[in-house]
């Protein structure tokens, strides 16, 4: 019994062992590739798979439903500068205004004028101010090439939850927009942080989910649903923002005064989203069922 006892401790011991090592990641990835004159950063690489795997799901779409190469380059460039200034407005506006709103030139500008001037880059990006400049520059987009605004959503929100996959997976390489401890012998230890307790890999867990509605919306767009305008919009808008929701909560708030509100910004400004791609859905279902 006693020579069982100890095989059957040993086990228990060896297995213990084996869930923490499998378990628990360091993370402690290179920032980038350093070239002397430059480096690459991993981050920049995401940013730049996101453009490039949007580009080629939308040439696919832009070829089954007739739109000209003109207005596809046209799309991706007022994507991205939507993107781009609705993310950097986001995160001022809705993060850190108690800041800028005495420095307003900063929003726009990648410098700090005081106490000293130096070049701060846009450190920082918020996806729901991103999801606002995409909409406001698809408005300006349809009035450009002629086609109504739920039409261009309908296919560009596709390439959208793909791009935003490969960001997230950015922030990961970045070890930022972490997760919160999982108290346990699981998650991701994120060495850049000077941390040695694991963290949820929150980051990883959304771009799964982004890649899951790529799919979904992918398969969507295959079967017809396009033809009822707003109806694939609408799906990515619910989807999209309740996974948002979701993964807020392993997720540590962005600014501190989040930290006494009973869901964060991030959940709040996600909701308007979920409601707007209801009323979408409904809007849908009932031109359709007028024709």
């Amino acid at each position: 019994m006693h020579f069982l006892s100890t095989i059957f401790i040993t086990f228990v011991s060896v297995k213990k062992i084996y869930y923490m090592i499998t378990l628990t990641i360091v993370w402690d990835p290179p920032l980038g590739f350093d070239f002397g004159f430059y480096t690459l950063r991993l981050y920049s690489i995401m940013w730049f798979c996101a453009f490039f795997f949007g580009l080629m799901v939308m040439k696919k779409i832009a070829k089954k439903d007739g739109m000209s190469e003109d207005d596809l380059i046209s799309l991706l460039f007022y994507v991205f500068i939507g993107t781009l200034i609705g993310a950097r407005l986001g995160h001022c506006i809705f993060y850190e205004w108690s800041y800028f709103k005495d420095h307003l030139l900063e929003m726009i500008l990648p410098f700090q004028f005081s106490p000293t001037f130096r070049f701060t880059g846009y450190s920082g990006l918020a996806s729901h101010g991103a999801a606002i400049g995409i909409v406001i520059s698809m408005i300006l987009l349809s009035k450009k090439i002629k086609k109504p605004f739920l039409w261009i959503m309908d296919r560009m929100v596709i390439g959208v939850a793909l791009g935003g996959a490969f960001i997230r997976i950015g922030n990961f390489f970045n070890s930022e927009i972490v997760g919160k401890p999982t108290e346990g012998s699981f998650g991701v230890i994120f060495k850049a942080l000077g941390e040695t307790f694991p963290r949820h890999p929150a980051q990883i867990y959304e771009a799964l989910g982004y890649f899951i509605l790529f799919f979904i919306l992918w398969q969507l767009y295959k079967k017809g649903w396009a033809k009822n305008q707003g109806l694939i919009f609408g799906t990515f808008l619910i989807a999209l923002f309740t996974i948002r929701i979701l993964i807020e909560f392993v997720k540590e708030n962005q600014e501190a005064f989040e930290n006494d509100m009973v869901i964060n910004m991030g959940q709040i400004l996600s909701i308007p989203f979920i409601l707007a791609g209801i009323a979408l859905i409904i809007f849908s279902k009932l031109r359709k069922s007028t024709k």
